[in-house]
Parts: structure tokens; sequence; C-alpha cells
């Protein structure tokens, strides 16, 4: 018998129910309990070494998100929808930063930091000489939280749209990030389709399994 807490059937609806949302009820809020579950999928988001090489925003400020419509190759979702991510990476992840993550490491776990000291090494010799370009590294863990923060909306029923379109180096100005030493990646508006988006209703378009799934 499973010990799954929803059936395999669950799964493939939500994953089937969800879709990149292009226009959002304006009016609908997502409640703050709800909320406060999708930011822990954020905090929870597994990464290479465990490093987190990120910061997620939330845009609150409605002026700020209108502002922000005109580098977004105008796509309203960035303000209509109940809530607004910016996932950022930092602009330089050093030895500092390695040191920080062990000492968290050493308090969550109860260990001494001596312990972690060969563990921390192996991260700062990849640092050092990294097989791709650090930046892109960290880009490709911001892009692992997407995928969570988005299959655990699935799961609430909040809808999400994941955007590469827009300006990253005005998104950076406008938000100040900068002066924050992160640099934005992704954004994904959040919230409640709106009842006339005709894209809600159709069809998704998938090549069919054997195309893209292989055994060798």
């Amino acid at each position: 018998m499973s010990n799954a807490l929803v059936s395999t059937e669950q799964v493939i609806e939500q994953l089937k129910w969800r879709y990149a949302t292009k226009k959002f009820d304006p009016i609908k809020k997502i409640p703050s309990e709800i909320w406060q579950t999708l930011t822990e999928s954020l905090v929870l988001t597994p990464s290479s070494f465990g490093l987190q090489p990120w910061k997620f925003f939330i845009v609150t400020d409605t002026v700020l998100r209108q502002q922000l419509v005109e580098h977004s190759w105008g796509q309203k979702q960035v303000v209509d929808a109940s809530h607004l991510v910016v996932l950022t990476i930092k602009k330089e992840v050093n030895e500092a930063e390695v040191d920080h993550y062990i000492e968290s490491i050493a308090q969550i776990r109860q260990v001494g930091v001596e312990s972690l000291e060969g563990f921390g090494n192996v991260i700062k010799g990849f640092l050092k000489k990294p097989p791709v370009d650090l930046k892109e590294w960290a880009t490709r863990q911001v892009y692992i939280a997407l995928g969570q923060f988005m299959t655990t909306a699935a799961f609430l029923e909040i809808d999400t749209c994941p955007m590469e379109g827009f300006n990253p180096t005005k998104y950076d100005e406008l938000l100040g990030l900068a002066p924050l030493g992160y640099e934005s990646v992704l954004v994904c508006p959040a919230g409640y389709r709106a009842a006339d988006d005709k894209y809600a209703a159709l069809p998704k378009v998938r090549y069919p399994s054997p195309e893209v799934i292989q055994e060798i």
C-alpha cells in the first residue's frame, strides 16, 4: 500500500490544471496562510551544495508594479496578479558565503564547525575552479526554485505565470537590487486566473511520452 499523501491521479490532474496564466483577476487576492506556504516552498528549495545563491523579492508596492509593466514587454500580469515574485541571484558567491553557510549548518545540526571543514573546502574548491560560469550556475539554481514554487502553487490551485520576458537591467534599477548585491533572473506573478482568460481552457500542447522520455 502506498504511503503517498496524494494519489497519482491527483498529481497529474493538478499539473494539467496549471498553465501560464495570461490574465489575472486583479480583485482576488491570495489568502495570507496560503501565501505563507508558497513563500516557504521557496525557502525549502534544494540547491547545489545547499548554498542557496539567491533571494526572492516580493513586490508589494502597486505603483512600483505598475512601473514594471513597461519593462515586462507590456505584460499586465505583473500588476494584476495578487503577488509578484522577482527571483534573483547573488552577484558574487565567495568564500565568505561558504563560511556563513557552514556556520549555519553547525548551528542548526548542532555539530562542530571543524567537523564540516572538509565539506566547506570542497565548496570553496568548486567556486575557485567551477565547471561552468558561476553566474550561469546560480541562474540554474533559481530555475529549481521557480519549478518548486509553481508546482506548490498548482497543488494549492494558485495560478502562476513564469516570465523571462522582462528587462532585468530596468528591474534591478527600479527595485534597487544592485546595492543589495543581487540581480534579477526571473519574474513570477501569482494569483487567480480571470474568468475570461481564453488560455485557461486550451488543451496543453505536449509531445507524447515516447518523444521526450527514453530508457537507455
